[in-house]
């Protein structure tokens, strides 16, 4: 099992210049996550294009992020109605190794060959150069949260350039770490807060402390912590949302229903609208995947067939609305401190 709180002060270290206001970045170029890229790593291989859609495999719910925000923020004509384009950069250190992730692991570890330090105002001159440039820019790793400073830079530099109502920020967490409160000013929390056109996600790597250990190779008993960093993050963002995996090693014991509706209700504890800004990921394999694949995690392919079922099952039971048929209008879109 992965230690990640005696890990992640070193991580930190490898990722962040805060002198330089610079991130350690991962070069994206010649890896083996660029042969899986719909097209070339963009940005001198830092950065490459994500194209984000609705719709992903039978029986799953479509996936409105970063999709619905961005639309929600800058307007029907600057996002499509099919789906949306995203610029993404990937911070180099992660203090979870979970075995789908479609990250090389080698660019995980803030490894100096492998990545480079860049400052926020260079990332953001890189993708605003860009010709045919995306209207979304994502901050992914990685665990960007622990270099929390990069998200917050990343926005001065966009509001220094006037481009805060023409780009749509993006960025994920894994909701292992506390250094976005641990580490950042009040002037900076303040920032994160109010800054209109931002969308943030966590992710919940699994539904139960079994699965979540499976997945992230890391103590189970940070299975609960997720919980309470998200519900600190509502205090920032009360717009934030969710995403979960479903592999397990296998369906739990008491059923797979059962299991849902234990994980829905902790969800439901947090905000009672959280369930519909809560999106399930279908693991896929890719190419770096490939070589961790073993017999349990075939299985965990077929589990979460299962697990989504009954997901589906218990939205059904709780009334739950789609995002996708909210009424605009109606969406929570900006933050604020409470």
């Amino acid at each position: 099992m992965i230690d990640s709180d005696s890990w992640s002060p070193e991580l930190r270290l490898r990722g962040l210049d805060q002198d330089k206001r610079a991130v350690s970045l991962s070069v994206l170029a010649d890896s083996s996550q660029e042969e899986d890229l719909s097209e070339p790593a963009n940005c001198s291989g830092l950065g490459r294009i994500r194209h984000f859609t609705h719709t992903t495999a039978n029986g799953w719910p479509d996936n409105p992020l970063p999709w619905l925000p961005a639309r929600r923020h800058l307007g029907a004509g600057a996002v499509p109605s099919a789906g949306c384009k995203a610029q993404v950069f990937q911070n180099s250190v992660c203090n979870w190794r979970c075995w789908y992730c479609y990250v090389p692991f080698s660019l995980l570890r803030g490894d100096p060959a492998k990545s480079r330090f860049v400052t926020a105002d260079d990332m953001v001159d890189m993708y605003l150069g860009l010709d045919d440039r995306p209207v979304v820019l994502d901050l992914s790793g990685g665990q960007p949260d622990l270099v929390p400073e990069w998200v917050v830079w990343t926005m001065e530099a966009l509001r220094e350039r006037h481009a805060q109502d023409r780009v749509f920020l993006w960025s994920d967490d894994n909701l292992s770490n506390d250094y976005l409160f641990r580490y950042l000013t009040e002037d900076q929390l303040e920032v994160l807060s109010s800054y209109q056109g931002y969308g943030r996600v966590g992710c919940f790597k699994g539904f139960d402390d079994t699965s979540f250990a499976f997945n992230t190779g890391a103590l189970p008993e940070l299975f609960d912590r997720q919980f309470t960093l998200f519900e600190r993050l509502l205090t920032i963002r009360p717009d934030t949302y969710a995403y979960v995996t479903f592999t397990a090693p296998a369906i739990p014991p008491t059923g797979a229903i059962s299991a849902m509706r234990r994980f829905a209700d902790r969800l439901q504890a947090l905000d009672d609208t959280l369930l519909a800004r809560t999106t399930p990921l279908r693991i896929d394999v890719f190419t770096p995947v490939a070589p961790r694949m073993r017999s349990a995690h075939q299985t965990a392919l077929t589990v979460q067939e299962a697990m989504v079922d009954a997901w589906n099952t218990v939205l059904a039971e709780r009334g739950v609305v789609p995002l996708f048929d909210q009424p605009m209008a109606e969406l929570t879109t900006a933050g604020h401190r409470v």
